[in-house]
């Protein structure tokens, strides 16, 4: 079998890629070892959400007498959230399969090795079958990066699978790793009604996010009952028949705690072993992240590499961006597209967004990196919803929005929010970044009423000390 284009890993990087050459007219193909739709679709973005709007409504139930709603005997029933969550995710993937036969994909299921730079090797069940490809397209992913001692035993100690799929509902649980996939999981938990306590090996949770934001969401979660430990190093964990002990220091002092079950949330690991990159000199660096030129192209000229396999921010939608763009540059190489207008990714325009309550979204640089790379050309613009009428008419007010400017130009640096639906407004500055525009372009816009949308309005306006609202 011959195709203009063979992918390997059919996730949001991977499936977008064969979508989006089968629409320039090339044949394609891609081979999935697991799911269509990868970690993303099947265990990751979309079943996570699913859960965490179980997690919201149930937290609105408990609340409902402020909204002049009585709700008797509200519980958590965690079995039917994950059987909610898993048939989002078996939906989605449905999906994704109607896609690659609409658009005339062929889908090949097999673990794939490269045999030389044209030709793959597929193992389905002990069965071997060989494809050759002018183009070869690396998207295989990543997984959950585990800590020696701390290997899941898909009993006690877990992946994100089993925290998504629980083998049984913990009375207590802990969380090591406070990144966005271990903020929303020990958001959920605690959310349930299950005893939570959040481990971080950083001075701070949310490590990558602005400072200021970390720092609020840590006090919201703990006002709602969750246990945080910043600043910790984990030694060792001691596996019982139905419990584990951590033993970990905090200020060089030794602690043992025992939980029923343990999270491991310490970040990722591409999925590049066994993938034949040693046998084509495929170049890769010191993290084993495969080397690629701003297009995505290795120093193999016919392969491409995108997603989790290259460098980071490791996000769903990055992973689809980059598979628009390695595909059209290969169309172009074969004549069959114009790529004059293919960008390479911008990655301070790249949103990030975690999902757990309050909500947090970001762009760009924080606060302390602004100041450091641009001294004393920075400007800074806040404004708290507790201010903004559309956030007091939903009952959620816990949250602000902080805009980062260059004083010189206008130039947005930067933009951090946490509270309500801001994972929805994020994209306002993403495209305001985008196309360069200004502080004044923002000043300039006029935001609908009542929205929380508004409060980039305001944020901006009080960089100048003309706030309106607050």
């Amino acid at each position: 079998m011959e195709f203009d284009i063979v992918i390997i890993g059919a996730g949001p990087g991977g499936y977008v890629a064969a979508i989006r050459g089968a629409q320039l007219g090339l044949k394609i193909a891609i081979i999935e070892r697991e799911n269509l739709g990868g970690i993303c679709l099947n265990w990751g973005c979309i079943p996570t959400k699913a859960l965490l709007r179980s997690a919201e409504v149930f937290h609105l139930a408990k609340h409902s007498e402020e909204f002049g709603v009585k709700v008797q005997h509200c519980e958590a029933d965690l079995q039917k959230m994950v059987e909610r969550s898993r048939g989002v995710a078996k939906t989605l993937s449905a999906g994704i399969a109607s896609l690659m036969k609409k658009n005339k994909i062929e889908v090949i299921n097999g673990v794939a090795s490269l045999i030389s730079k044209n030709e793959i090797s597929v193992n389905h069940k002990d069965k071997i079958s060989t494809l050759r490809g002018k183009y070869i397209i690396l998207a295989t992913g990543a997984r959950a990066r585990i800590l020696p001692g701390f290997e899941p035993d898909n009993k006690i100690i877990w992946t994100y699978k089993e925290a998504m799929n629980p083998p049984f509902t913990p009375k207590n649980i802990a969380v090591i790793g406070s990144g966005a996939i271990g903020s929303e999981f020990a958001y959920f938990y605690n959310t349930i009604g299950i005893k939570t306590t959040l481990f971080e090996v950083s001075d701070r949770i949310l490590p990558l996010e602005d400072e200021e934001i970390s720092a609020f969401v840590k006090k919201s979660f703990e006002k709602d009952g969750m246990i945080i430990h910043t600043a910790t190093k984990m030694n060792n964990i001691t596996k019982g028949s139905q419990s584990a002990t951590l033993t970990f220091e905090i200020n060089n002092k030794e602690q043992k705690e025992t939980f029923d079950a343990v999270i491991m949330a310490v970040g990722v690991i591409p999925n590049i072993e066994n993938l034949g990159l040693e046998r084509l000199g495929i170049v890769q660096d010191e993290r084993k992240l495969i080397k690629t030129d701003k297009y995505l192209q290795t120093n193999i000229e016919n392969i491409y590499a995108i997603g989790d396999v290259v460098q980071g921010p490791w996000l769903a939608h990055k992973a689809s961006h980059e598979g628009v763009i390695a595909v059209e540059k290969i169309a172009e190489k074969m004549k069959k597209y114009d790529a004059k207008s293919t960008h390479p990714i911008i990655k301070e325009n790249i949103p990030g967004c975690t999902y757990c309550h309050p909500q947090i979204a970001s762009i760009g640089l924080t606060e302390s990196k602004a100041r450091e790379i641009h001294k004393d050309n920075v400007r800074i613009g806040k404004f708290p919803l507790m201010a903004n009428g559309k956030s007091v008419a939903l009952g959620d007010t816990n949250g602000f929005i902080k805009i980062i400017f260059a004083k010189k130009s206008g130039e947005i640096l930067g933009c951090h929010m946490v509270g309500p639906e801001v994972t929805e407004m994020i994209q306002g500055i993403g495209i305001a970044k985008q196309a360069e525009l200004t502080d004044e372009d923002l000043m300039h816009t006029i935001f609908p009423h009542p929205t929380i949308s508004e409060s980039i309005h305001e944020a901006t306006l009080s960089a100048f000390g003309k706030g309106l609202h607050f």
